[in-house]
């Protein structure tokens, strides 16, 4: 496929040189190599059913066709050398366009993507793992949230029993003091009732 674009090419541009060295050959005043052929054919004596050309213009001729066919030789090598160069050109776009995609590729991965923890990661998935991350640290906040606030109704509920212990403790033992008081009492007057009775007797 690339051959035949090629001789395509060449053909088109040695077909528009040819074309455009016949016009200016035309303006200039010279004649084309087709015009000179015909001119010698028709300046030529009959000779009953041959032509007889003059030597002289028969070498022009051939001088001027070689000369002729040498140029244009001459501008296929120049055309072939300058589609060396645009195809060698052609490559080198080629070639800085795929180094360009690669590079813009590797911007839009760099770009689209979030380093973390030393590897690229897309940032759908950052963005999924940090409110993942994000979600588990807020239940274990409502979590602790929870314990603590039952901790510390379970701990005033401690407190308040405690408090309750200890004002029942208080009350009793301010009664069993008042009971051993009254109990002294009670026996210091019975002594003093017994010691009474014997300085009686």
């Amino acid at each position: 496929m690339k051959l035949i674009q090629r001789s395509f090419y060449i053909l088109s541009i040695f077909t528009i040189t040819v074309a455009t060295a016949q016009e200016a050959a035309v303006q200039q005043g010279s004649k084309t190599i087709d015009q000179q052929f015909t001119e010698t054919i028709e300046g030529a004596n009959n000779y009953k059913q041959f032509k007889v050309i003059e030597k002289t213009k028969m070498n022009r001729l051939q001088a001027n066709t070689k000369k002729r066919i040498t140029g244009l030789q001459e501008e296929i090598k120049t055309l072939e050398n300058k589609i060396n160069e645009q195809e060698a050109a052609a490559l080198k776009v080629s070639t800085d366009l795929e180094t360009t995609q690669q590079n813009l590729d590797a911007t839009n991965l760099e770009k689209d993507s979030i380093n973390l923890f030393g590897s690229q990661m897309k940032k759908g998935t950052y963005q999924t793992t940090m409110w993942s991350i994000i979600g588990v640290l807020l239940l274990g906040l409502l979590l602790f949230i929870y314990k603590f606030k039952n901790s510390n109704t379970l701990t005033k509920q401690a407190q308040y029993k405690l408090n309750e212990t200890e004002s029942e403790f208080e009350d009793y033992r301010r009664k069993a003091l008042e009971k051993e008081q009254k109990l002294g009492r009670q026996l210091q007057d019975e002594r003093n009732k017994v010691l009474k009775a014997g300085k009686n007797q």
